[in-house]
């Protein structure tokens, strides 16, 4: 949640710098945003420009030239979507400025004591209160001791920068929430993900837990900021392109990502033999493996679960990232958990895998960004390998998992080979749903049905976690009310819910779960209901038919490919923005 970046260096051009950083880290957070510059020249006064609503075709062309500014995109917690609680806010003199990411915990009392000392507050959010707390340290301590003392009385997961008019020097601190520092020529960065800083520099250091940067043009000192102690960075080095976080010729960045995912389950069936075989060895080794991750992961783990069992005959447990936090008691040192995410930051996962640390379970990871929190938190590291995925709505993220956990469970029973030649199937069948006369029939799909008020999807087996995920995306971008279903639960209670033109999509591979999947549908279409069939062949119970080439146990991929181009075009035809879902964010850094 919440996008931040910070420019410091000879360059004069700095509002423009963050304004084009912020557009980046947008899909974080799109309540409001705000730019904050020290003017060139100047010493008075920080200039602050803020405004609510997405940044579009916003400039700061009238803000003054500066080598020294940062910015914020928020999605709003504590206060309402506002421009006087729209970030960077100001201390009482105008002099300090702070941008956040996170939640401060013990806002509240803080705020009474600053209050009493006669700050004076013009926003409701949480962040103000750190501002006027680095203010008042500020009177009697130099500006980077003020910062390490008002963040060591702060409670709770957050992030945040500050600037004072004095110096050009930031000074970034983390705990919890993500925070990246990059390497540029004369010149450095911040940033709340490393992606947005690909125009300028692959050169970085992701900062752990209460780490505390300097950053100036000159250089970067970092320092722990409970101790005082002085940190060496350890810098990496980005492989992601440029062009991987632009749409290019694309309208959206989640119909560039949807198109992208055949060449990402390619590289993962070619590139990955060796790591499926390496950690399915230590699976072997485990005495229990737990599989979690949150909403879109959530689901990807579901789908391990059946291919574990069906294709390695093993038991795999699966769990919401959020609830297995309570569901600790029976790990011991021997208890494997395989965490799954896109950003590596969602901190419900973060801190149930760090409960399960403490239980002595070893952890994996399979995420998709190098050196996140996840990534730093597990003993044994495998990266999805999907590239940057802006999309609030993910998708080729969740398809890299598919394509992971198949080639696990194929390594897991010995057969690496076969599992790579199962994925292969995957993409040629991707390819063809992607195809102009696929893609043409979903596009009328949605005409037909964007007025729908309800759609229902119902799988059955390795079917089932697809029907939740393509119902999860109809829902999170279109704003239509789906729900995926195991098909036999149609007739626990949902099935009243069915009328006459009710939109119900029957996900039907070309498995053992046919018939029985068939029979759902059957049931949906006695009571009226409009059955779109996903399947390998047509059937007469079928309203619109949708084909997918089977392959194999993957079939389930080409299928959710199906049902995210329906979300997406569902959601143009409404006139929504599918990468700006309204309500949500990327990462969910905040409990």
């Amino acid at each position: 949640m919440c996008g931040i970046f910070g420019y410091v260096g000879p360059r004069t051009d700095g509002a423009t710098i963050v304004l084009e950083g912020l557009k980046q880290l947008e899909y974080r957070g799109y309540d409001s945003w705000g730019v904050a510059v020290m003017p060139t020249g100047a010493s008075n006064k920080i200039v602050v420009k803020k405004k609510t609503g997405k940044i579009g075709e916003a400039n700061v062309k009238d803000m003054p030239s500066s080598s020294f500014a940062f910015g914020h995109t928020r999605w709003a917690t504590h206060g309402g979507v506002s421009e006087v609680n729209a970030h960077p806010h100001l201390d009482c003199t105008g002099s300090i400025a702070i941008i956040h990411n996170g939640i401060l915990e013990n806002y509240e009392a803080l705020k009474q004591k600053l209050l009493k000392k006669g700050h004076r507050f013009i926003s409701q959010t949480d962040t103000e209160v750190a501002v006027h707390l680095i203010e008042e340290y500020a009177k009697s301590m130099l500006f980077s001791k003020a910062v390490q003392k008002a963040f060591n009385d702060m409670e709770g997961l957050n992030a945040f920068i500050a600037m004072n008019k004095n110096n050009h020097q930031f000074v970034a601190v983390r705990s919890g929430s993500p925070l990246v520092v990059g390497f540029g020529d004369g010149e450095n960065f911040l940033a709340s993900d490393a992606a947005a800083m690909l125009p300028y520099t692959r050169q970085v250091h992701f900062l752990e837990d209460d780490e505390m940067a300097l950053v100036s043009a000159k250089g970067v000192m970092m320092f722990n900021a409970r101790t005082g102690a002085r940190i060496k960075p350890q810098k990496q080095t980005l492989t992601w392109s440029v062009s991987e976080v632009e749409k290019g010729a694309y309208p959206f960045f989640m119909l560039k990502e949807i198109h992208e995912q055949p060449g990402v389950m390619a590289d993962i069936a070619a590139d990955n033999a060796e790591h499926a075989v390496k950690l399915a060895g230590i699976i072997k080794q485990s005495y229990g493996t737990y599989m979690v991750g949150c909403g879109t992961a959530a689901y990807a783990c579901l789908a391990g679960s059946y291919l574990f069992s069906k294709i390695a005959r093993r038991h795999v447990n699966w769990a919401i990232g959020s609830e297995f936090g309570y569901q600790l008691d029976f790990l011991t040192d021997k208890s494997l958990i395989l965490a799954l995410s896109q950003s590596g930051e969602t901190m419900d996962l973060l801190d149930s895998v760090k409960k399960a640390k403490e239980k002595k379970a070893k952890i994996a990871a399979l995420v998709n960004v190098l050196g996140s929190s996840l990534w730093r938190l597990a003993d044994y590291t495998l990266v999805i390998g999907a590239g940057p995925e802006k999309g609030v709505a993910s998708t080729k993220a969740f398809i890299g998992k598919l394509a992971h956990l198949t080639l696990l469970a194929y390594a897991l029973d010995g057969r690496i080979r076969e599992g790579q030649k199962v994925v292969t199937m995957a993409v040629k069948s991707a390819k063809a749903v992607l195809a102009e006369p696929t893609v043409s029939r979903i596009q009328k799909l949605a005409k037909k049905i964007q007025k729908a008020r309800h759609v229902y999807v119902i799988g059955r087996g390795l079917s089932y976690p697809a029907a939740l995920e393509i119902a999860l995306k109809i829902k999170e971008i279109s704003y239509i009310h789906a729900e995926g279903l195991a098909a036999v639960e149609l007739k626990h209670g949902p099935l009243a819910l069915v009328e006459k033109g009710t939109p119900c999509i029957a996900l039907l591979p070309e498995d053992e779960t046919y018939g029985a999947n068939l029979a759902g549908a059957m049931e949906m279409k006695a009571r009226g209901g409009y059955i779109i069939g996903i399947s390998h062949k047509p059937h007469e119970v079928f309203d619109y038919f949708v084909p997918i080439a089977d392959a194999k146990e993957a079939t389930i991929i080409p299928m959710v490919i199906a049902g995210q181009l329906l979300a997406y075009y569902l959601t143009i035809a409404r006139v929504f923005d599918p990468d700006k879902p309204r309500n949500l964010e990327k990462s969910v850094t905040v409990k």
